[in-house]
């Protein structure tokens, strides 16, 4: 089962104190963090700083902004104090992430407006790492967390970001930090918490890369699964969502998502594409659902969101579904869902189909416009 990330959180901040705790006795309103236009003082408060607004957005459920309010730190805290500040608020960080409920999620801008308690986590943790290297360099100090620290920031919130041999480089440089063989310098970046979408009863939440090696390696994602566990298509889905992050192509929104029930917090199937849309802006959409899910109208109501949410973009202009001619009950869904069957053979990348897959396809400007392999003939 996936790491709520509570016990990260723990580990980040008691390596940061542990490391400032050396210089404890320095000037640190004196010294610039390096990098950054902040003293060394300015950004280990800005941490501390963090670290809070991301547990009450968290604990409130903030829907539109940040929490009104902010910190303080009474007239002489010195250094000390302040890391005892920063101790207090991972410490409130942890407990928010440890008691949040599955399905909770907060106000965070970047890049689609939410966070889940592990993605809350995951941008804590980035936070204590990268400005506790920030500080330490400043002040001459030696740092390096542990590398499942780092492993875990780039595969929850840097989905985009192929991973390395060793993570925490791989994290600098993604931040502008730092330098990579063979990788252009990062001048502009920005972390990304999954995607949620609204489907009726029920949620499409993103699943990334670390949700998908849990998956892919026979856990549960961190999801609560309705009958027990995903559909074996779900797992082989996770699969490719893990190969694509490893080779660095994995966009987050045109990965895998989970379906799950409003009603009770109960993932009842695995949604998503292909890939990336092609050069004509077509892309490839597969789902399934757990045995006891079905026959609810849940894939169809998923997959008609999805391919609303989808179409709206400007890089997507028509979406395709390759059915089993003998699965009468998939070829429903797809029709439900707004998509009419193409009367040629071949795929959508313009491949000759087998002879037992039937192609479905709906488009931006209708429901068979633009079909490839010709007509509609439903």
């Amino acid at each position: 089962m996936s790491d709520d990330g509570g016990d990260l959180v723990d580990e980040a901040v008691a390596g940061c104190v542990t490391t400032l705790r050396g210089a404890v006795d320095r000037d640190w309103t004196g010294v610039r963090a390096l990098g950054l236009d902040w003293s060394c003082h300015e950004t280990a408060l800005h941490v501390a700083d963090d670290l809070i607004a991301y547990a009450a957005n968290l604990a409130a459920r903030a829907r539109d902004g940040y929490v009104p309010f902010e910190m303080r730190l009474d007239d002489g805290t010195g250094n000390e104090g302040l890391l005892q500040v920063i101790e207090a608020a991972g410490a409130l960080l942890a407990a928010a992430v440890r008691t949040a409920p599955r399905g909770a999620r907060g106000f965070h801008p970047y890049p689609f407006g939410s966070a889940d308690r592990r993605g809350f986590a995951a941008m804590g943790v980035a936070e204590v790492l990268l400005h506790t290297h920030d500080i330490a360099g400043g002040l001459g100090l030696r740092y390096r967390p542990e590398p499942e620290l780092a492993r875990s920031v780039l595969a929850r919130i840097f989905p985009h970001v192929r991973p390395d041999t060793d993570p925490w480089p791989t994290l600098l440089w993604a931040t502008g930090r730092g330098e990579l063989p063979g990788r252009a310098p990062v001048t502009a970046w920005r972390w990304s918490n999954d995607l949620v979408l609204p489907a009726g009863r029920l949620v499409l939440q993103g699943v990334t890369p670390a949700d998908a090696a849990d998956l892919a390696l026979g856990g549960d994602g961190g999801f609560a699964w309705l009958g027990g566990g995903p559909f074996q298509g779900t797992r082989d889905a996770a699969g490719m969502v893990l190969k694509a992050y490893r080779e660095g192509v994995h966009r987050p929104e045109f990965g895998l998502f989970a379906l799950v029930r409003r009603a009770d917090g109960l993932a009842v199937g695995g949604m998503g594409f292909h890939g990336v849309p092609d050069g004509e802006g077509r892309a490839e959409v597969g789902y399934d659902l757990v045995e006891d899910a079905r026959g609810n109208g849940y894939a169809a109501e998923a997959l008609d969101a999805l391919a609303r949410w989808a179409l709206a973009r400007d890089d997507v202009r028509s979406l395709c579904a390759l059915v089993e001619e003998e699965n009468a009950a998939s070829q429903r869904v797809v029709a439900r869902a707004g998509f009419v069957r193409a009367g040629g053979r071949l795929d959508s990348a313009g491949q000759e189909l087998e002879p037992a897959l039937r192609l479905y396809v709906r488009s931006a400007s209708g429901p068979s416009a633009g079909a490839p392999g010709g007509p509609s003939d439903a």
